[in-house]
């Protein structure tokens, strides 16, 4: 199949059907983007049980005739500065995801972007400063205001420091592209020799 590569000098460029013109598998990109966003989770939330807690090793008061309810340990979880009832503790939230699902995912979400026109593709996308204001300007002229994933075969220094302080401007290789910004991106503008490359990884 082809796709159109934008600019002033506009052209086609030939690129795999079977990467992308797959079809949309919406159960396996939920999948996938849920496995992938519960791996990011540290899993280090710890609280203490009232077996754990400090002090409580002595009943309050005597089980009967003062008046008050009933107490065995001033560590209840009733209590201020007691246990937790049911405590946190570290665990992982890794979800099991094999290499095939994940770039079946990337294919599926790869080949929406482009039937939704969501996926642009430029010949090369390089800033001669560092400044943001011209990285913006560079933006405008291209008419792309939304919230944007730029994806270059390496991510080059004026590039990264012109876009760093930008909230909804993401830019990444090929290699560090997940199925989680392309789906959360409006917009994903790609360079000629980064698409190749990320054919050459979904095949």
């Amino acid at each position: 199949m082809e796709l159109q590569v934008i600019g002033k000098n506009s052209k086609s460029i030939e690129v795999a059907e079977g990467v992308f013109s797959c079809p949309f598998n919406e159960p396996l990109i939920h999948q996938v983007v849920t496995a992938y966003l519960s791996a990011a989770r540290a899993g280090t939330k710890a609280q203490k049980t009232r077996a754990e807690v400090r002090g409580g090793g002595i009943k309050p008061w005597k089980q009967k005739g003062t008046g008050r309810a009933r107490a065995g340990t001033i560590r209840s979880p009733i209590w201020r500065k007691g246990g937790v009832t049911f405590a946190a503790k570290p665990r992982s939230y890794d979800q099991k995801v094999n290499k095939k699902m994940y770039r079946g995912a990337l294919r599926s979400i790869v080949s929406e972007l482009i039937r939704a026109e969501r996926l642009l593709i430029v010949e090369s996308f390089t800033l001669e400063t560092s400044k943001t204001k011209d990285f913006i300007a560079k933006l405008n002229a291209l008419n792309l205001n939304d919230r944007l994933l730029i994806i270059t075969e390496t991510v080059e220094e004026n590039l990264y420091l012109a876009a760093r302080n930008l909230v909804k401007i993401d830019i990444r290789d090929v290699a560090a592209v997940d199925p989680a910004s392309l789906v959360g991106s409006e917009k994903v503008l790609i360079t000629v020799a980064a698409l190749k490359q990320l054919e050459e990884l979904l095949k």
